[in-house]
């Protein structure tokens, strides 16, 4: 398999010339690797590149004197130090003629805050995604990548017995290291069984009071473990998107998680597929362009549904459905396409050769072509 440069790198080294950057993502997506990249000639031990994780590099950075001979810092897992964001407030304010600063971290760096000064206009924020299709090259790797998802680790490897392995010990570290450095939860355990409940709920109507019973905990104890899990890129939520022509459900939320290929239901494991690359392209366009974006879903008080609306500055770019293997057209397309101001409806299919435009606002595509019509990343 050809893996070509991250999508992120020219943004990246444009956004280092005018302020700090901050780039967050889920644990083993590529960071560290693609942080390392940015310093020429990299090798351990590398004056540039300091991780919070280990002892020594701890000590250099509390410490604060780098070599002018390095002008690109790497900071990596520092938001784990309890005043992180003043330190990092003082060294970009005294050496930001002499040096570039790149922070990275598993977890939302623009949320854990903790104490500290703010650092507001010092800095870019920028989220790291898995690889998805259009990172890639060659007519195979659609399949590739739903089953080994996007994570480099086992789509480079692309062996079964290694991606089970990889899936428990990724959520091991998850659990274990980030949330335990970053948060309190007494009942640790009990945030393990709630991740281990989220695949089977992926792409339904998530009951926080039906996970609450079963995890016997309150309503606002799931909802700050959910909470958490998103913090540190393990899953992430859409709300539905209403339109006053419509009696569209207002409270409901749908599930989805970072790494697709933890699902055996290959219906979900498709859906999850398109929710993360829609979800890519709008922190893409977020984090590099300024829009507002939002991801969300199309659901009526009688069930008629499409999978995903993609909004701009609060308006509707474009719905998506997902099929996996019927060809028709999905009746609540022409239902809500009649009823509402999406401007255009696509629906998705896993399999090539699908190209149709069943009218001006409905469109049916293969995946590929889809992402090429979109523009996805």
């Amino acid at each position: 398999m050809s893996i070509l440069v991250r999508y992120l790198k020219p943004n990246i080294i444009k956004d280092l010339e005018e302020k700090m950057v901050f780039v967050g993502g889920p644990r083993q997506v590529g960071k560290t690797t693609f942080a390392q990249s940015l310093l020429k000639s990299y090798r351990d031990g590398h004056p540039g590149y300091y991780n919070w994780d280990n002892p020594s590099d701890r000590k250099e950075i509390l410490k604060g004197e780098f070599s002018v001979a390095q002008k690109l810092l790497i900071f990596d897992e520092i938001h784990k130090f309890s005043k992180w964001r003043n330190l990092m407030k003082g060294y970009y304010d005294t050496q930001k003629n002499t040096h570039q600063f790149l922070v990275t971290g598993s977890a939302r760096l623009d949320y854990y805050r903790k104490s500290g000064d703010s650092l507001l206009g010092r800095y870019h924020y920028h989220r790291m995604h898995p690889f998805t299709l259009p990172e890639l090259s060659g007519g195979k790797n659609l399949d590739l990548l739903l089953k080994f998802g996007g994570f480099p680790e086992p789509l480079l490897k692309q062996n079964e017995s290694s991606l089970k392995r990889w899936h428990l010990q990724r959520l091991d570290r998850i659990i274990q290291s980030d949330v335990r450095d970053l948060e309190q939860v007494k009942e640790i355990s009990h945030l393990a069984l709630l991740a281990d409940a989220m695949p089977e709920r992926v792409g339904s109507p998530l009951s926080r009071l039906n996970l609450a019973q079963s995890l016997e905990v309150d309503f606002k104890t799931v909802e700050r473990w959910i909470s958490i899990l998103e913090n540190v890129y393990y899953c992430f939520r859409i709300a539905p998107f209403g339109s006053s022509k419509l009696r569209a459900v207002k409270k409901e939320q749908k599930l989805y998680l970072w790494d697709w290929s933890e699902h055996g239901d290959e219906g979900k494991k498709w859906e999850n597929f398109v929710a993360s690359h829609l979800l890519k392209y709008c922190h893409v366009m977020e984090d590099t362009q300024g829009d507002r974006m939002e991801l969300r879903f199309l659901r009526d008080v009688h069930g008629r549904e499409v999978d995903f609306v993609v909004l701009k500055d609060k308006r509707p770019l474009f719905a998506v459905e997902c099929k996996s293997g019927a060809k028709n057209v999905s009746p609540n397309i022409h239902y809500f396409s009649e009823r509402t101001n999406i401007p255009i409806f696509y629906q998705v299919h896993k399999v090539d050769g699908v190209h149709k435009a069943v009218s001006d606002k409905i469109h049916l595509l293969g995946f590929k072509d889809f992402c090429k019509e979109v523009g996805l990343v």
